[in-house]
């Protein structure tokens, strides 16, 4: 036992010193620019849950140059710079900018913020994988009875290689929902929306193997 968890903590180490990534690029309806991604200062990831703010959008972005028209009911890809690397779940969340304030002025705060997708694990009864494991892109929809208006589109994956110290991939996207309708989803705050102490985020994902999991965060608002 003691040789096993010997080997994975060295398995996790490597991880850790492995090349990291970014979401570069959104792509919907033919439409793909980079220009509306609040750019990370580098690709390394965010650390630390309660109350950090920089699980909104990144630390240090550099302000995106535009704002996207995505129609309601659409899909959509997040595009990153490189292979999902580190085993983990992810998620797409959508943030509505609020009265008086703009996609690119907002700043994520407040329970403004919405789960639309995620990405947990596929498993069989002697394997146990991330469905985002080595992948370079995550796909969705917007829901089609999102309210129209500005919004904040934020690409999640969560690096789970070190036990008990998560690794946050976050980038947002400054878009413009078009057509949609009246739907309510129930919203949450960013820092908030996840603990320190989640089993989700706290689990040794390389042994003992889990036989389940659950992506950390609140439910997904289909539409």
């Amino acid at each position: 036992m003691k040789l096993l968890s010997t080997f994975w903590a060295a398995v996790a180490l490597a991880q850790s010193a492995s090349a990291h990534y970014i979401f570069y690029q959104p792509t919907t309806g033919g439409q793909n620019s980079s220009a509306v991604i609040r750019q990370p200062a580098n690709n390394g990831p965010v650390e630390g849950v309660n109350g950090n703010n920089n699980l909104r959008c990144n630390a240090n972005y550099a302000p995106a140059t535009a704002t996207m028209n995505v129609a309601a009911g659409s899909s959509f890809t997040f595009k990153s710079d490189n292979t999902l690397a580190h085993p983990g779940p992810g998620a797409i969340y959508l943030g509505q900018v609020p009265s008086g304030q703009t996609a690119a002025t907002w700043d994520g705060s407040g329970a403004n913020w919405c789960k639309i997708a995620e990405y947990g694990i596929t498993t069989t009864p002697t394997t146990f994988r991330f469905v985002l494991q080595d992948a370079v892109e995550m796909t969705a929809s917007i829901p089609a009875s999102v309210r129209p208006g500005q919004y904040l589109l934020r690409a999640e994956h969560i690096g789970l290689h070190v036990s008990g110290a998560p690794q946050f991939y976050i980038s947002c996207a400054q878009i413009n929902i078009t057509g949609g309708g009246s739907g309510s989803p129930t919203k949450v705050s960013i820092p908030g929306y996840v603990t320190a102490t989640d089993p989700a985020l706290t689990v040794n994902i390389h042994w003992p193997v889990p036989t389940a999991y659950k992506v950390p965060g609140p439910a997904v608002w289909r539409g």
